[in-house]
């Protein structure tokens, strides 16, 4: 399907100074007609469809192309001596061509290369930064498209869509500076996007009904990934939801962060979009949940950050009530049910879990329950080691068990959230077959995922293209200065941006 796609559209822009839409029309009403002159089969259709599309598609290169180069004077000496980008100036070189990614396919773009003034910087191209064409020398539409299809597909994956769809034959290495350079322009947006969306949730669980009041929840857990060189690491993703009075979850933002030493980063993102949140927020504070399970960097986290946490705006403490997995805990009931009872766990379990969850101070129960029947059954030494371990367990973390209690104030008591987010944020990009991965470009990946999965990427995106910043000439054209007209030298401007 690329090939028949590709030779049309390198016609329409060879032939160049024809008139785009005389050839459309001419092309469009040729396979008409041999649509017409035969019986309507599927294959008549298919061929129909694949020769419209192809049409369409190499005119929309060649209206691309002409359209770019009408933003650019050709003649030297109408374009600008010198342009302001960045706080460099730059000075006029030569007209140069690069080869542009579009959505219709390749195009040729020649536009006027500027130097740097300071030795040792690189040129610059005021046409693409104008146009938006950027690390991998792509148009935004197509960066998009190809960021969008990388959060969910491979590389492989993505490079073969590129070139059955859009006619596009790219390398590892373009595709990557392309994906390097999309993150690095959506980044600064997506911490207030975030806060933004939170602070949303949090005004419409203060107006919903019911008998609970809302509830911030926080979430953080680590997952496995594989890395270069065969080694597994430990990278780690969090969770900030709101729910309502009635205990529904109106949404939930997600952060990510690839293997790192004590999860810093995720640690400094996640207290950062709290008390953003908290701060923007104007209504009353919510309850505040913490819900994870006991691994060292969450307990850290809680003992470190939020226990100490004050308000943002008055000072004042939170009071952040940390949830211990309930489904977290059910595993340690299950190994206690097995070292007792062997295979037939299923009553008494099923009992102690209810216990557990439905009954104040359901873990001092629990634990009761077992130690009297610790006696009365035999155990092997391996089943004995395992109920110590899982009774310790119980008892020394039962303050974070109030079940109960949790359920009374409408705050939830699994992290099921937060698994979830494992799952989605990593296991199903991150760990297919052969899957090995470099932290940085990793963490690139992880990024863009995060965004999308959190429901920010079309506005991030369109914030990104409304904040670029573009160059400005430091002096009028050579032809302007010629024409001696002091008027025409004032209101004179670039080619590039007419």
């Amino acid at each position: 399907m690329a090939q028949s796609m590709a030779p049309p559209a390198v016609a329409a822009r060879q032939a160049g100074a024809g008139d785009v839409w005389a050839q459309l029309r001419t092309r469009v009403e040729e396979r008409l007609r041999q649509f017409e002159a035969g019986p309507p089969t599927p294959a008549a259709v298919y061929a129909l469809e694949q020769a419209l599309r192809a049409a369409l598609d190499a005119a929309g290169c060649a209206l691309l192309e002409e359209a770019f180069h009408r933003r650019e004077p050709a003649a030297r000496d109408q374009a600008a001596p010198k342009v302001r980008y960045h706080k460099q100036t730059y000075r006029l070189n030569k007209r140069t061509p690069a080869a542009v990614a579009t959505s219709f396919g390749p195009i040729t773009l020649w536009s006027w290369l500027y130097l740097c003034t300071e030795d040792g910087e690189p040129g610059l191209h005021p046409l693409h930064v104008c146009l938006g064409i950027a690390a991998g020398a792509a148009t935004p539409l197509l960066a998009e498209r190809v960021a969008r299809a990388a959060v969910e597909h491979t590389q492989a994956e993505v490079r073969a869509w590129l070139q059955r769809e859009h006619g596009l034959s790219w390398s590892n290495d373009r595709l990557r500076a392309t994906l390097r350079d999309f993150r690095q322009r959506l980044g600064p947006f997506v911490p207030a996007l975030q806060q933004a969306r939170v602070v949303h949730w949090l005004a419409q669980a203060e107006q919903s009904r019911g008998r609970h009041r809302p509830v911030l929840a926080v979430g953080r857990d680590g997952i496995m990934v594989p890395m270069r060189h065969g080694s597994y690491a430990e990278a780690s993703t969090a969770t900030v939801s709101v729910y309502d009075r009635q205990r529904r979850r109106l949404g939930t933002v997600y952060l990510g962060q690839m293997p790192e030493a004590k999860q810093a980063t995720l640690s400094q993102a996640l207290t950062a979009l709290v008390q953003g949140a908290l701060r923007t927020y104007a209504g009353p504070v919510p309850r505040l949940a913490y819900v994870t399970d006991k691994g060292s960097a969450p307990e850290d986290y809680y003992r470190r950050v939020l226990r100490k946490m004050k308000h943002p705006r008055d000072g004042k403490p939170l009071a952040w009530e940390w949830v211990l997995d309930f489904y977290h805990v059910c595993g340690y009931l299950g190994q206690m049910a097995e070292a007792l009872f062997g295979a037939a766990t299923a009553p008494w379990f099923a009992k102690v879990r209810r216990w557990l969850r439905e009954r104040r101070q359901g873990a001092a129960q629990v634990a009761r329950s077992a130690m009297q029947l610790l006696d009365r059954r035999k155990m092997t030494r391996a089943h004995r080691a395992a109920f110590w371990k899982a009774y310790r367990y119980l008892r020394r973390h039962r303050r974070w068990m109030d079940y109960e209690g949790y359920r009374r104030r409408g705050l939830p008591i699994g992290s099921g959230v937060t698994e979830a987010a494992c799952k989605t944020v990593f296991t199903q990009r991150f760990k297919r077959s052969g899957m090995r991965w470099g932290r940085a470009s990793g963490q690139v990946l992880l990024d863009l995922r995060v965004v999308y999965l959190s429901g920010l990427w079309e506005e991030a995106f369109a914030r990104d293209l409304a904040a670029r910043a573009l160059p400005q000439p430091t002096a009028a054209p050579a032809a302007t200065v010629r024409r001696g007209s002091r008027q025409a030298r004032r209101t004179a401007t670039p080619g590039f941006a007419a």
